[in-house]
């Protein structure tokens, strides 16, 4: 068994603590309190979690006199164990952390969970995203294999993190000046994660957060101070952009065109990687007039900062991720703003979601032992493998409106939560309640900002198409006239475009896109047949909607692909494919997993979907099976020259 963790001693006063336990998640502090104490019947009676505990991440459920009855065991507990030279006794024994997480997860968790979710929860610092097959592969093998990713972005930098552990020569290529991708480009007013940031981080690099969903400036020091620790920012070429990467037969390389601000040149590498995201490519709707009218005209993807929206008449297209976070920053100084709704987003109320983590946190997370693991493990789960199984079809369900008991709970708890802020102007109530389920589009998350925003004087929602743009508005299909300065779109990015605009050219000469067409495949989302020693990050079904946060399927597709190459070294190959039955036969694997999926429902149309209604974004299966799946490549699911 490994050695214990050490740890500072404590050496805070009984006003800190104080402070500290009346800002803890109560089921994190009473796993923490077994550590201090060796004594697991603390989890062991009436006090529990409740088994869907999203909607309240610090009391999960407990009542409010029972969550003080913990504060004040733990309180003595603490000064105790300070006291005493905080000295902890004996790591708890495998079967105790698993009754911990259970307690955690409120329910018994399966077997298969067990190895998965104690890695996630690392309580010996252990990564849950090892790949030991590298390993095995002679060093002069991978220091003369050349990759090259493309982006530098939360993908990126993972890959360039990983191949230097390994040992592999690689570049970097960023069309941008920085690191970032997504954090760099969207600098939009109210720009934040909407994944808590706590679950959302590389597992190898935790930071004590400001808020529980950071704002973008906080999100974009935090990738590029990851990237200067970890010694990879030499090793990237900035303004550089990929034009065209065409694989030649007969050297078993990769000839890709990049375009530099000294021109063009020609890298030639043994492998690439596509670290590009699927949401970089703004995508403006081809409405008539556009280019008529009179004002600036831009996208939230790129937002243009030069102009002063004070006193203006903003019409904003789009009510998606983007508009929900920048309208209510805008609405306050703008004389008037439209907003055009397509459909209207289901909202989750998360008190905390703009909030700053108060001190007391801070003081936990940096000073309690095991604390911080088992909060990021509470989360981890409450927010995503816990919210599974109410995004699952239920046969004999026969209401429009979900798609099980379990979803139409959501959808109940959703639309409560909305009229509790906007049910007073039964118009707009109308308006801001979708008519599909829960989950099957993307969910988003507030503290009511939204529909405060809406309810403003100034603010407006229109559900009546735009037929056209003039030089001075917008004129809707019943021929309504709304003035405007200043047009904004949220309106979203080319999501089905994969790898869009480079051209990818594989064996025989083929382009990837036009192989695709509009119906991207690969793969477990990371190979593609036809396209040797070609890999891709968060490609094809590797999105999510209610389980997770998308660095952990990075984590573990950079994990698959150094099991790829040490498949292809080891065997002293030269260019390795998936196998087309192998690969086929997983891609009708996911399309029935997701038309088991709320996102699948047939009558309900998304970016999730594709022009004949396929889901090409998302994941339809537990994280736990992207996982195992991740873990290795079998030699028997490709090919190899």
């Amino acid at each position: 068994m490994p050695e214990q963790q050490a740890w500072r001693p404590i050496d805070a006063g009984d006003e800190t603590l104080r402070d500290a336990l009346n800002e803890a998640n109560i089921p994190a502090l009473m796993t923490a309190l077994v550590h201090l104490t060796g004594n697991a019947d603390i989890i062991r009676g009436d006090i529990r979690p409740m088994e869907n505990a999203f909607t309240d991440l610090q009391g999960a459920g407990i009542p409010p006199e029972q969550q003080q009855e913990i504060r004040d065991l733990a309180f003595d507990v603490i000064r105790e164990f300070r006291d005493s030279g905080s000295q902890l006794p004996g790591i708890p024994d495998e079967a105790t952390v698993q009754e911990m997480m259970n307690f955690i997860s409120g329910h018994e968790l399966e077997n298969d969970y067990i190895d998965f979710l104690q890695s996630e929860l690392s309580l010996q610092g252990e990564s849950a995203f090892s790949q030991p097959a590298i390993e095995l592969v002679e060093a002069s093998q991978r220091e003369n294999f050349s990759v090259l990713v493309i982006g530098a972005g939360m993908s990126g930098i993972l890959a360039a993190i990983k191949l230097k552990e390994a040992g592999f020569t690689y570049t970097v290529v960023e069309k941008n000046p920085e690191v970032g991708g997504t954090w760099f480009e969207n600098t939009y007013p109210g720009c934040r994660v909407d994944s808590p940031n706590h679950a959302y981080s590389y597992s190898f690099a935790p930071k004590d957060w400001p808020q529980y969903f950071s704002e973008q400036p906080v999100l974009l020091d935090y990738f590029k101070q990851v990237a200067e620790d970890n010694g990879i920012m030499d090793s990237i070429r900035f303004n550089t952009e990929v034009k065209r990467a065409r694989f030649d037969e007969d050297t078993a390389l990769w000839e890709v065109t990049i375009e530099t601000p000294d021109g063009r040149e020609v890298l030639f590498v043994n492998a690439v990687i596509a670290a590009v995201g699927q949401l970089n490519r703004p995508m403006i709707p081809d409405i008539t007039g556009l280019s008529t009218f009179a004002g600036p005209v831009f996208h939230s993807g790129y937002w243009e900062h030069d102009h002063n929206l004070t006193g203006k008449k903003i019409v904003v297209v789009g009510t998606g991720p983007s508009a929900f976070q920048f309208v209510p920053r805008i609405a306050s100084d703008a004389a008037e703003v439209n907003v055009f709704q397509r459909t209207a987003p289901w909202v989750f109320p998360k008190p905390e979601y703009q909030a700053f983590i108060p001190e007391g946190k801070h003081w936990l997370l940096k000073n309690l032992p095991y604390y911080a693991h088992w909060y990021r493990f509470f989360v981890f789960w409450h927010t995503s493998e816990g919210m599974m199984k109410a995004a699952i079809r239920d046969p004999s369900w026969n209401d429009s409106r979900a798609v099980s008991k379990e979803n139409d709970i959501i959808r109940q708890l959703l639309q409560a939560n909305a009229k509790s802020i906007v049910g007073a102007d039964p118009e707009l109530f109308a308006k801001v309640i979708p008519d599909y389920p829960p989950a099957a589009k993307r969910m988003l998350i507030d503290n009511g900002a939204w529909y405060n925003a809406l309810k403003r004087d100034n603010v407006n929602i229109i559900t009546d198409p735009i037929k056209r743009v003039t030089e001075h508005g917008v004129e809707t299909e019943s021929g309504q006239t709304i003035e405007a300065d200043v047009l904004i779109f949220g309106t979203g990015f080319h999501a089905t475009k994969f790898l869009w605009p480079m051209e990818i050219v594989g064996r025989g000469g083929v382009d990837l896109r036009s192989h695709w067409e509009d119906d991207p495949r690969a793969y477990r989302g990371v190979t593609v047949p036809m396209y040797p020693n070609f890999f891709i990050m968060y490609g094809p079904n590797t999105n999510i909607v209610v389980n997770g946060s998308i660095i952990f399927f990075s984590e573990c597709e950079m994990r698959y692909i150094l099991g790829c190459l040490a498949v292809l070294l080891a065997g002293r190959h030269r260019t390795m494919e998936p196998r087309q039955a192998v690969h086929d036969a997983y891609n009708e694997r996911i399309d029935a997993g997701n038309l088991a999926m709320a996102w699948g429902t047939e009558t309900v149309n998304s970016w999730y979907k594709n022009a004949s209604g396929r889901v090409t974004q998302n994941w339809p299966f537990s994280l736990w099976e992207f996982w195992e799946q991740s873990k290795s490549a079998d030699p028997n699911d490709y090919e190899f020259t």
